[in-house]
């Protein structure tokens, strides 16, 4: 008995020796960094300050977001306001780059997403029978026109008005339209229209800039009332597509693709690349209960139109927006614009967190 218990008397030893350093080391590790708002932008041109800018640099400098977090897993490093939990992310232009790190962030384990609200600020194209260049929208509806058979233009037949085929049917626009979320994939979200009225109407009065720069692009567009509009503030719906695409062609297409999944609940305003991307990651996320889906709001604000001017042809517009070394007609309005109207709401629900951390606005 003497000998056996010398042979273990060491281990004992040990084994207390690692459950207090084990201890020890649970004690060191920080809790989760809270997060009251997610601000997704998807892409920035150079610094995070004190250059031109992209979707991120007013947030960083006037909201502001002063804490650089490490985020080698995603597409560039995060920020962070630890006083009002605010968190800022930029995802990378494109479908895929969005939907990747916003599955990283929401997979990092220091961050507490659990009751975090998710706001898309972005720039986008818009339909100038919707609004005029420099207004933002508040997507209900999220479309994704990827997601389609396709057929050349030059060999669709004479009676089509598209070679823009759901999947699952054999013509455009053949109805019953197939529910949208099916097992070749999700061809939209609907987002929580209590948080997006809640969100317009907190929103709808706020005054965007007006430039001679926008006045004088609304000029070439005559036969369009909404478009020679004042920049306004509005609900109106989103087509989510990873070509860029230009034209009254592409235009009606957009319109009737997302009257035809929405059942006729939706209308197109805005053209964008990212949203599905990141919308799917979000879905997936909810799944485990680390995020909420009914927290999640969509802002595009119109940085060019998606038609060409009067007397402008289509490959005119494509050669001016094509060089990524000039702005788009409406660029720095529309930056300024996703801040002025994105930024109330993230007040609001910041300075308001006890109202808002369990219930959410507009439930």
């Amino acid at each position: 008995m003497k000998s056996v218990a010398w042979i273990f008397r060491p281990t004992s030893r040990l084994l207390v020796a690692g459950l207090l350093m084990t201890t020890h080391a649970l004690a060191a590790q920080p809790e989760h960094i809270p997060v009251r708002v997610v601000v997704v932008t998807t892409f920035e041109l150079g610094n995070d300050t004190g250059d031109k800018p992209g979707e991120f640099q007013a947030w960083v400098e006037r909201f502001p977001l002063p804490q650089t977090i490490p985020f080698p897993q995603g597409y560039r490093t995060l920020r962070y306001n630890p006083d009002k939990q605010v968190l800022g992310i930029v995802t990378g232009e494109g479908s895929l780059r969005g939907a990747a790190s916003i599955m990283a962030l929401g997979l990092d384990e220091r961050f507490d997403l659990s009751k975090a609200y998710w706001i898309v600020a972005g720039i986008a194209g818009i339909d100038p029978a919707a609004a005029s260049v420099g207004s933002a929208a508040w997507a209900e509806w999220v479309i994704d026109r990827d997601l389609n058979f396709e057929i050349d233009a030059r060999e669709i037949p004479p009676d089509w008005s598209t070679g823009h085929i759901p999947l699952g049917r054999g013509k455009p626009f053949q109805l019953p339209a197939p529910p949208l979320d099916r097992f070749n994939g999700v061809n939209g979200y609907h987002l929580n229209t209590g948080l997006v009225d809640w969100a317009y109407h907190l929103t709808e009065h706020v005054k965007l800039e007006d430039t001679a720069r926008l006045r004088a692009v609304r000029a070439g567009y005559p036969d369009y009332p909404n478009a020679q509009k004042l920049p306004f503030v509005l609900k109106g719906d989103e087509v989510a597509a990873s070509d860029w695409w230009l034209g009254e062609r592409m235009n009606t297409l957009a319109q009737q693709w997302v009257a035809y999944w929405t059942q006729g609940k939706g209308r197109s305003v805005t053209t964008a690349m990212e949203d599905c991307g990141v919308l799917t990651s979000l879905s997936f996320l909810a799944q485990t209960h680390r995020i909420s889906l009914d927290r999640v709001l969509v802002l595009r604000t119109g940085s060019d139109y998606t038609v060409p001017a009067k007397g402008q042809t289509v490959a005119q517009l494509l050669e001016s927006e094509a060089s990524e070394d000039d702005v788009l007609s409406a660029y720095l309005e529309s930056l300024e614009a996703a801040y002025k109207v994105g930024s109330p709401v993230v007040d609001e629900l910041v300075k308001h967190w006890d109202r808002y951390r369990d219930v959410t606005p507009g439930s």
